[in-house]
């Protein structure tokens, strides 16, 4: 069992100060939040991808990658890779770079954004969410899982012989979460690749994504990658927790109020009753997560927002104490203590690595540097004699 921190990257007001951190301060204290997860025993750190304010977090390659630098053991990925107004090319390229860069510790939860103005921006057509998101995946996948890709769809120019670089590490993909909050359709698709699917709970009841995972998971054993309960579930919830839970509920209230999320919605007790935003203290705090089995089957990933809404980066750090001390351990034992031996466990770099080679030594690709340009095939340079002074085709 996985768990860890998202953030959706909101530069928001601190309601009970009045003040607004600038985009260069809460940027460095989203790096601070990062190496504070590693530091309390965290399993997991990863962002959100908005190109709109108030978010800061338009490039999350290059944060994480930044990040990956500064740690050593959580892994890196991200609470929406935007599936749909990113080119399938770019991010299969990003991405692999990422993965190297912080030796394996990466993967991506892909989904279609919930900006409507950034799909013209980038220029899409929001009509075409699903069927973008769909497409825009396949060829995700060839491009990780094939040195050469021949691809024509409807949304891009056609690819002919195109190798995308750099190839994965060891010729395995970064794991790929599906994130979705009402659409059946993206739960097919995570079953059909075997791959991951998460629910990030926060913005309906848990009711409503119980019968979207149990789609993913019958779909999941249909297309035979095992049963349904070894299906790569993840969950996403918020907390606010204080050593007494009147305290916690007092604190939090301005924020949710306040909050881009929340704002303008059913006050704090209902969501909170009916969503995993659990607010109170750390044992019911340990009481509520311990009850999202029963929604959702055996999962592998426990995702928590903890930095939102305006929060001061003070009060985030503490939070992370407790749920690095108090919380998670306990958290952590009862559930394995639940989960039977056949329910594996999230995938990893290393565990992918070892299902496709065992125990051989992993295939490290090195592309032909005289394979020639992505569109023909052909070189315009003269490789028969390296001493040959390359000869450029007219125009």
């Amino acid at each position: 069992m996985q768990f860890g921190i998202f953030t959706v990257g909101d530069v928001t007001q601190d309601p009970t100060t009045g003040v607004t951190p600038s985009e260069a301060e809460r940027i460095k204290a989203a790096v601070t939040i990062a190496k504070k997860v590693e530091e309390v025993g965290l399993d997991v750190y990863a962002t959100g991808e908005h190109h709109n304010p108030p978010f800061y977090t338009s490039s999350p390659t290059t944060f994480l990658a930044y990040i990956a630098a500064q740690t050593e053991r959580i892994m890196l990925s991200t609470s929406t890779t935007l599936i749909t107004t990113n080119d399938p090319v770019r991010i299969a390229e990003e991405y692999a770079m990422l993965q190297h860069l912080a030796d394996g510790r990466v993967d991506l939860m892909l989904g279609r954004g919930n900006t409507a103005p950034v799909y013209p921006w980038f220029g899409q057509d929001i009509r075409q969410s699903l069927p973008l998101a769909l497409e825009n995946y396949n060829l995700l996948h060839q491009l990780w899982h094939n040195d050469v890709v021949d691809f024509e769809g409807r949304f891009r120019t056609p690819l002919q012989g195109f190798t995308s670089t750099p190839r994965p590490l060891d010729d395995v993909p970064p794991f790929v979460w599906h994130g979705s909050i009402r659409t059946p359709e993206i739960a097919e698709q995570a079953a059909y690749y075997g791959d991951g699917f998460f629910a990030n709970g926060i913005f309906w009841p848990m009711r409503h994504f119980q019968r979207l995972i149990e789609l993913y998971r019958q779909r999941y054993a249909h297309y035979g990658h095992g049963t349904e309960d070894q299906a790569v579930v993840g969950v996403g919830s918020q907390i606010f927790v204080r050593p007494n839970s009147q305290d916690a509920i007092s604190e939090f209230r301005p924020y949710f109020d306040n909050s881009p999320v929340y704002r303008g919605g059913p006050d704090l007790e209902t969501v909170s009753e009916a969503t995993p935003l659990f607010v109170g203290s750390p044992q019911q705090i340990i009481d509520r997560i311990l009850e999202l089995p029963e929604y959702f089957g055996n999962y592998q990933r426990q995702m928590f927002l903890i930095d939102h809404a305006g929060l001061p980066l003070k009060t985030v750090l503490e939070q992370l104490d407790v749920l690095g001390e108090q919380i998670v351990p306990v958290v952590r034992k009862e559930l394995e203590s639940r989960y039977g031996s056949h329910v594996p466990d999230a995938p990893t770099h290393a565990s992918l690595v070892k299902a496709k080679y065992g125990d051989d030594e992993p295939r490290q690709p090195r592309p032909n540097p005289n394979r020639g340009d992505n569109v023909t095939g052909s070189s315009p340079y003269q490789d028969s004699d390296p001493g040959t002074p390359a000869v450029l085709p007219a125009l």
